[in-house]
């Protein structure tokens, strides 16, 4: 009797294991998983930005006397999101620059009734509040948050570090082009005025 057995030797279920292998490594290494998740946070971080500008040139445009923040005239202030309540003069870790600098606690941080990180009362806005809270940055620790600064002349900026290659290239990168005045390719800034030098 004649069996006819239908298969695939091992020497056959090896190489195509080995050809499956060999094509899967090559798909990771072109692909970079790392970049694509930087490039999808600094995604986030352009977005944010945008948001809170449309926001505040919402607040700008429908409140009859707008503040942006802190009551000293001609003063820059700057905000950084998550950190404990200070009110200080000198370099704060988490921003690495000297201004007067203003941060929130955690769980007022993204309050948009004027305690969070933008001390701008959103909630004056006549239809109501465009955003329901504020954003943080994706990563959020460190110098990985969003920073704000206005002047009583009711310009602002706010700005974030970008950290994918493909955003920081200094060329082509949203840091590079956004009409900011920092030298660094890697801080995106968005705002009336992007030359705060925040």
């Amino acid at each position: 009797m004649k069996t006819n057995s239908r298969g695939f030797t091992l020497i056959e279920l090896l190489v195509v294991i080995a050809i499956i292998a060999i094509l899967s490594v090559v798909v990771i290494l072109t692909l970079n998983p790392a970049e694509l998740l930087r490039q999808a946070r600094d995604s986030n971080r352009i977005s944010d930005l945008s948001t809170l500008k449309t926001a505040i040139g919402q607040y700008l445009a429908d409140v009859s006397s707008p503040t942006l923040g802190f009551t000293a005239a001609g003063t820059t202030y700057t905000v950084c999101g998550e950190s404990n309540t200070t009110s200080t003069a000198v370099a704060h870790a988490n921003c690495g620059f000297t201004l007067n600098i203003y941060t929130v606690s955690s769980s007022d941080s993204r309050a948009v009734d004027g305690s969070g990180w933008i001390p701008v009362d959103f909630t004056d806005i006549s239809s109501g509040a465009p955003i329901g809270t504020l954003p943080v940055d994706p990563t959020n620790a460190n110098e990985m948050v969003y920073r704000y600064a206005a002047s009583s002349t009711l310009v602002y900026e706010l700005n974030a570090i970008m950290e994918s290659t493909k955003q920081t290239n200094s060329t082509t990168g949203a840091a590079a082009t956004d009409g900011g005045t920092d030298a660094s390719s890697t801080i995106y800034a968005a705002g009336t005025a992007p030359g705060l030098a925040l």
